[in-house]
């Protein structure tokens, strides 16, 4: 029985195969805390508590960045989150593809929402509109309805007035990415933080995220629009933009510096 994931029917065989994979890897669990180590199927695991990774990380990054102002301070935390979670994913997924010997995309995206529910990250359920196809044209709508993310803010007695689930949309998109060999993105547009029923992502091709996120809220126009939705990780490559610009003024001051001695 299907039970760490909800797929289109067409799919159940294969996500089927997939949990029994998954089930049998983390059955193989060893903890030795004389060592600090917990492995699993001769892996090395961590455990990070919840709100470190949410709105706790939140919290301190906009006392850091206070004078940035909390609209900034904040978008660049979601954007550090969702680089640091999209690697992981990507590299996780690159992981059991190895080991699970599979080629075809799907079968590829399969383990992947079962390791999310093993590792406590969420249970995901996958629309039937979906089209997960290696092209522009990928489309993912899906829901993590027990999010990490939207739980610690909400045991932190906290409201946001934005979606949270960033670690959520990184990972699952940089597996997705993985699996199907093209860029992929997610956008969280639903979240349970700020009140809403569910946590829901749209993921795409960078190319096409932001049509398909107009198209589906012109559709369902009682979730709220947000040019924060269309502001997708970046930090590195912003962190990138800022070190190359110092580099140049310093590269500038220094043949000034030559030149007036010279």
């Amino acid at each position: 029985m299907l039970n760490t994931v909800k797929v289109p029917k067409q799919f159940e065989p294969i996500f089927q195969k997939a949990q029994e994979y998954v089930s049998d890897y983390f059955s193989l669990k060893r903890e030795d805390v004389s060592k600090g180590k917990i492995e699993i199927f001769d892996e090395r695991y961590i455990l990070i508590r919840a709100a470190s990774m949410s709105v706790d990380f939140f919290d301190t990054i906009k006392e850091i960045l206070k004078d940035w102002g909390e609209e900034k301070a904040s978008e660049m935390a979601r954007s550090l989150l969702f680089d640091i979670a999209h690697t992981i994913g990507k590299m996780d997924a690159r992981s059991f593809h190895q080991k699970m010997c599979v080629l075809d995309p799907i079968e590829k995206l399969s383990a992947g929402p079962i390791h999310f529910a093993y590792t406590g990250w969420a249970f995901v359920e996958i629309f039937p509109e979906s089209k997960p196809t290696a092209d522009e044209d990928y489309y993912l709508i899906y829901d993590h309805p027990f999010s990490f993310e939207a739980d610690a803010w909400e045991k932190s007695g906290k409201k946001s007035s934005s979606c949270v689930c960033t670690m959520n949309a990184g990972y699952s998109s940089g597996w997705c990415e993985e699996s199907f060999g093209i860029p992929l993105v997610a956008s969280e547009i639903m979240c349970r933080a700020r009140g809403d029923s569910t946590c829901r992502f749209i993921m795409a091709h960078p190319s096409r995220i932001k049509q398909y996120l107009h198209d589906y809220l012109r559709k369902h126009p009682e979730i709220p629009d947000n040019p924060i939705l269309y502001k997708i990780g970046g930090f590195v490559n912003e962190f990138k933009r800022i070190h190359d610009a110092l580099q140049n003024k310093e590269q500038q001051l220094v043949k000034a510096t030559e030149d007036a001695g010279s």
